[in-house]
Formats: structure tokens, C-alpha cells, sequence
């Protein structure tokens, strides 16, 4: 039987791999056959992630991609060690909320360096001669509040949106290398950044405002592995510069 969504020998970096989506993806993935390369600060997180993967051939690297500068000594390192990527996840993130009267330079530009800068620079690093293969695919993990937008987030709502704009920039310049660049849009899912909106605001409130608006309920970070795993796979060789919306109807 044909699996659509085969993954089988595909080297696969996942960001933000140690909790939340990060960690749901590279666990789903090395189901579908990827070699995956963990990444993100918590070693030991890290590690447990990778007790949890299935299949041989995956690896962890240490890395806190604040250190833009640095990324392209680490792509460097991946590559000469695992070999060549035929993907990329970056799913690693901030989204802490502050009002507009709090939201100072200091604050914005530390949101865009792990959502927006290293995104585009592990990017830029990955797609270089030698370091990926021909129809790899990589993606970013976006939000619907970058369409959306909401208050107190004018930070992270700015730092996925100009995720996905470069995103669309990205796709049509490394389509000539048949790369693949797209986003994942999602809604509110179940994670440690959800417990961080449930304790400002309370379950409630947050449980009241996220039930009103999607419709399918809370999403959970397999719904976001699930479209990732199609994004990274042969069945979608001919989607880039896109953003698949995964928001149980938060945007509808």
C-alpha cells in the first residue's frame, strides 16, 4: 500500500524539538520513515524527545538559535555529520504578550531574532550549495494572528507575519533550486504557550474567546504535525510560497 506521506531516509532538522510542536512533529515524522535532527537550548529535553522517536540515524544538537550570527556554523555541522537536508521545521518560538505602551525596541527585536531572523537565516545557511537536495521542502510554523492580529501582541502577530511574507520572497527565489518554502498558519493549539495565555487571562476567559472564534475546538499539536508531514512529503511537490491554514476555523 502507498503512504502519500512517506518520509523514508529523508534527513529532516526540526527546530523548537525539545516540547510543544517541535517535539509532536519530530516524533510524527520519524513514524513516516525521517531522519530527524533535533534542535533546540534544553539538552535534556532534547534528549527525551529523542527516547521517543522511531527508527535509527536520528540526533541532537544543543543549539540556542537566538545566536543568529552562529546558525550557519551549526547548518555547517549538520551537514558534514548527518548529511545533506531534505527538510527543514522551524518551529522554534516566543509569543509573549505585552501592550502596545510596554512594547519597547528592546522587546520587538528580541521576538523577531528566534521567530523572524533565524528563520530566515537557517534558511538562507540550509539552501546553500551542498547542504540540502533537490525537492527539499522547508517550512515555518506560523500563526493566524499574523492575519488576525489581537491586542497585546503586536510583537509576535509582526514577527509571523513577516515570517510569512518572507516565506512567499524565499519560495520564488529557491524554486530554481527546487526548493520548496511554505508555512504552517495554525490557531490556538494546546501547548505551553496556551498555559502562558490561560495564566494571564485565565481558562475562562481564554477557553470563551478561543471557543467563539474556532470553531472545531482547541487544536492539538499533532494537527499541526499532520500538515507539516504533508508539507515535507512528495504529495506536495508542487506547493510552495504558500500558507496552509490548520485553525479549526479560526479564520473562517
Amino acid at each position: 500500500m502507498i503512504n502519500p506521506l512517506d518520509l523514508t531516509g529523508k534527513h529532516i532538522l526540526v527546530t523548537g524539538a525539545s516540547s510543544g510542536i517541535g517535539k509532536a512533529t519530530a516524533i510524527y515524522i520519524s513514524k513516516l520513515g525521517a531522519k530527524v535532527t533535533l534542535v533546540a537550548r534544553n539538552e535534556k529535553k532534547l534528549e527525551d524527545t529523542l527516547s521517543k522517536l522511531e527508527g535509527e540515524g536520528h540526533s541532537v544538537y544543543p543549539f540556542d538559535l537566538k545566536q543568529v550570527e552562529e546558525i550557519e556554523g551549526l547548518i555547517n555541522n549538520i551537514v558534514s555529520q548527518k548529511g545533506a537536508l531534505n527538510g527543514l521545521v522551524h518551529c522554534s518560538g516566543i509569543a509573549t504578550m505585552r501592550p502596545l505602551s510596554m512594547t519597547r525596541t528592546a522587546f520587538l527585536h528580541d521576538m523577531m531574532l528566534l521567530n523572524f531572523y533565524a528563520y530566515v537565516e537557517l534558511i538562507r545557511c540550509s539552501s546553500k550549495k551542498n547542504n540540502f537536495t533537490e525537492g527539499a521542502s522547508f517550512i515555518g510554523i506560523s500563526s493566524a494572528r499574523s492575519i488576525s492580529g489581537d491586542k497585546s501582541q503586536t510583537a509576535y502577530c509582526s514577527s509571523k507575519a513577516a515570517m510569512d511574507a518572507a516565506t512567499r520572497c524565499m519560495a520564488k527565489e529557491l524554486a530554481t533550486k527546487k526548493i520548496r518554502v511554505n508555512t504552517v498558519i495554525a490557531g490556538f493549539i494546546k501547548t505551553a504557550m496556551y498555559d502562558m495565555f490561560v495564566g494571564n487571562a485565565g481558562e475562562e476567559a481564554v477557553n470563551s474567546y478561543i471557543l467563539g472564534r474556532q470553531y472545531l475546538g482547541m487544536g492539538e499539536t499533532v494537527d499541526v504535525a499532520n500538515a507539516v508531514a504533508y508539507l515535507l512529503s512528495d504529495a506536495a511537490k508542487f506547493i510552495t510560497g504558500t500558507g496552509l491554514i490548520v485553525d479549526g476555523g479560526f479564520l473562517s
